[in-house]
């Protein structure tokens, strides 16, 4: 108790713990009953947007603490005081003797939360009212030791037990019995670690033999597991039901199957929160491209049918849908010069798409569970020409999406004939492949794959392509050089790559170094929220919010104006007057925000004045700094970097009335997903801005 005390009035090591004043005390004249109530001034760590709606920047708590020195046993119970009339807190702690080992201290801890009503942001406020929660209880242990060894520091090492006054001894010793005390129980360190749902969390201190609040009554079943998800330990089925859990909670759309949820876990060793934020980067991605219609509603251009050497064949013997690409024989130069980057992309995207299915497929043929593909690489003809660098751009940026929306799909990958050159293409592309899908590959030279240990070891005899010396005819295109006629100019490419994105509600627009592109938008009730949604597709861009009372002059639309500029690329509107002063005529309202080529950012401003808002998008030629110890691909491949002072945004805004704003926290934090970033997928940044939170 003397280490708890220390706690208080306020505690250095819990930041949110800004101060507290004792409310009411009382003392029993024996001394064994010390009953102390204190109000809490906390600063929660949440948006400052829901603080803004909410009206507060400090939150109170009270607490008492029954301590009965008699019992040997401490309470401590803790409500909220403020909006107690729209959210109900309470959480319960007691401290007892163990019945059979007095040095043993017992701990429970329970907690509820009732959420009645608040702004809208029901949701929002249970997964701050958690996340908190769960903060404390990592820390419980860790400064109830700091304060104790600060006791021993000081030469306090043992404080005598209560005794009580001599005229009481007779008297408690005949009426007083012990109190029944709870058991011990053990709290394993895992459970913090993983990190536990929010009904889990509420319990953790359950009776053994009632079911934790939150968890299935039943596990999932084992015919089940052994049928479509192979063999899992019970730590790994708990992380699944709770990951899965927590997305039919919180995440609108499509829940995706358990197969794929546990390849998520799986790329993560089954670290909940990191698998669980890689996964909602790639649900948002997959929402916002349409990945999940891309079998039904795109088909492959004919040079990609006829040119791409790629297909499907058969399956390895352990039942893995098998995928051939005889790369040596692609001409990688004339379909990037052909089609562009995208529709490259985008036809990758398709495989993969289609090797899930066939994973399904094969799991309900072969009855066990199939949750990858063997893909076999022919490099038979690979020279200097597949090194043409905007080519080897292309093929780590398809490696960058399909590392960051794929994951532990590929099983194995054979690489067959590997020439002389192929250590300069592998240089250049290992950095940017995930440490577990390396371990999957096999490298054969010349004809290596005919020996021991080769082919025959993954794939039936039957099954060889005819290519590689087997009796099987493969189907897939033998490839060859596109024809040059089928070239298309880069003005026809940035044209082809702008319509993959402007397919519904998005406009497109240039910015050009000294010009950015605005976009006015007038507020006539304060409240309002204005919300965008862009993707930057070329070139690196700042982005800024900008108030103003009166309205800016309109563009001029003259030939010869410098505040309209029409592009093929998209339009360019200035609307700022260069005879306008900041903070003068008019002023920022966000802080700005950097936003990388292939970025996609959503977000949102609550505006808190009527009047005349601007959205802009202004060049960014500062250099990009790399988020996580891999490497960039615009730093590895800074030659084929060519100096521009154009940019490309795709972008979409739209108001939302006060009255009518009623949706989750998400709709208001701002995100970005590295469509052509690796570190963007594995990495965050605590960047925040007054009206949302950056997530990368």
């Amino acid at each position: 108790l003397q280490a708890y005390e220390r706690r208080f009035p306020t505690c250095p090591l819990i930041p949110m713990f800004v101060a507290s004043d004792t409310v009411n005390e009382y003392k029993s004249e024996d001394e064994a009953i010390h009953v102390i109530e204190r109000r809490c001034k906390l600063d929660i760590d949440a948006p400052r947007l829901l603080k803004k709606i909410a009206g507060v920047d400090y939150v109170y708590f009270v607490q008492k603490n029954s301590l009965n020195r008699r019992e040997r046993t401490l309470h401590i119970e803790a409500y909220n005081e403020t909006f107690s009339n729209r959210v109900i807190i309470n959480e319960h702690c007691c401290y007892t003797v163990h019945p059979d080992n007095e040095d043993w201290t017992c701990f429970e801890q329970s907690a509820s939360l009732d959420i009645k009503s608040f702004f809208g942001f029901e949701s929002t406020v249970e997964k701050i009212a958690m996340k908190q929660y769960t903060s404390n209880i990592k820390k419980g242990k860790e400064i109830i030791e700091y304060y104790l060894k600060q006791l021993e520091e000081e030469g306090i090492t043992f404080v005598p037990r209560w005794t009580p006054p001599v005229a009481c001894k007779l008297e408690s010793s005949t009426s007083h019995t012990r109190r029944p005390v709870s058991p011990a129980i053990n709290i394993p360190d895992s459970a913090t670690k993983e990190g536990l749902n929010s009904k889990e969390i509420l319990n953790i201190s359950g009776s053994p033999s009632e079911p934790t609040a939150g968890t299935p009554d039943d596990k999932l079943d084992a015919d089940y597991i052994k049928r479509y998800l192979g063999d899992l330990t019970p730590m790994q089925e708990s992380c699944l039901i709770r990951l899965r859990q927590w997305l039919q909670e919180t995440h609108k759309g499509k829940i995706p199957k358990d197969e794929h949820i546990l390849r998520f876990l799986r790329a993560r060793d089954f670290n909940i929160d990191k698998a669980r934020e890689i996964l909602c980067q790639s649900l948002t991605w997959r929402k916002q491209h349409q990945v999940d219609y891309i079998l039904d509603t795109w088909n492959p251009p004919q040079v990609l049918q006829d040119y791409y050497a790629g297909g499907w064949h058969h399956h390895d013997k352990d039942g893995r849908p098998l995928y051939v690409l005889r790369l040596g024989q692609m001409d990688t130069k004339g379909l990037v010069r052909a089609l562009g980057e995208e529709a490259l992309l985008r036809y990758v995207l398709s495989i993969n798409e289609e090797g899930l299915r066939r994973c399904e497929e094969n799991t309900k043929v072969f009855g066990r569970p199939i949750s990858s593909w063997t893909c076999l690489v022919d490099l038979e003809g690979l020279n200097m020409r597949h090194l043409w660098r905007p080519g080897v751009k292309a093929l780590l940026r398809i490696i960058e999406v399909v590392e960051a929306n794929y994951p532990e799909t590929l099983g194995r990958l054979l690489i067959l004939r590997a020439p002389r050159v192929f250590p300069v293409l592998w240089t250049l592309v290992s950095p940017f492949i995930d440490d577990n899908t390396r371990k999957k590959f096999l490298i054969y030279a010349g004809n290596d794959y005919q020996g021991p240990g080769g082919l025959l070891d993954y794939i039936d005899k039957e099954i060889i392509p005819d290519f590689l010396g087997g009796e099987c005819m493969c189907e897939v295109p033998e490839g060859g050089l596109v024809p040059k006629s089928l070239y298309r100019t880069a003005e026809e490419l940035e044209n082809e790559d702008i319509k993959l994105w402007t397919e519904t509600i998005y406009q497109s627009a240039s910015v050009f170094k000294g010009a950015p592109h605005e976009v006015l938008i007038q507020i006539v009730d304060a409240s309002s929220v204005i919300t965008w949604d862009f993707d930057v597709c070329k070139g690196d861009i700042v982005f800024n919010i900008f108030h103003s009372k009166r309205a800016p002059q309109p563009p001029k639309k003259d030939s010869l104006g410098a505040h309209s500029i029409t592009s093929p690329g998209g339009n360019n509107v200035q609307l700022i007057d260069k005879v306008w002063q900041l903070g003068r005529d008019y002023s920022m309202v966000e802080s700005p925000l950097i936003c990388k080529e292939g970025e996609s950012v959503q977000g949102s401003h609550v505006t808190r004045w009527p009047g005349f808002y601007i959205l802009q998008w202004k060049f960014h030629s500062m250099p990009a700094c790399a988020a996580t110890n891999l490497p960039r691909v615009d730093d590895v491949l800074a030659s084929l970097q060519v100096s521009s002072h154009k940019c490309k945004v795709m972008y979409y805004t739209e108001v939302i009335g006060s009255e009518d704003f009623r949706g989750s926290m998400t709709s208001l934090e701002s995100s970005h997903s590295g469509f052509s970033q690796l570190s963007a997928a594995t990495t965050s940044s605590s960047q925040s801005h007054s009206s949302s939170m950056i997530s990368r």
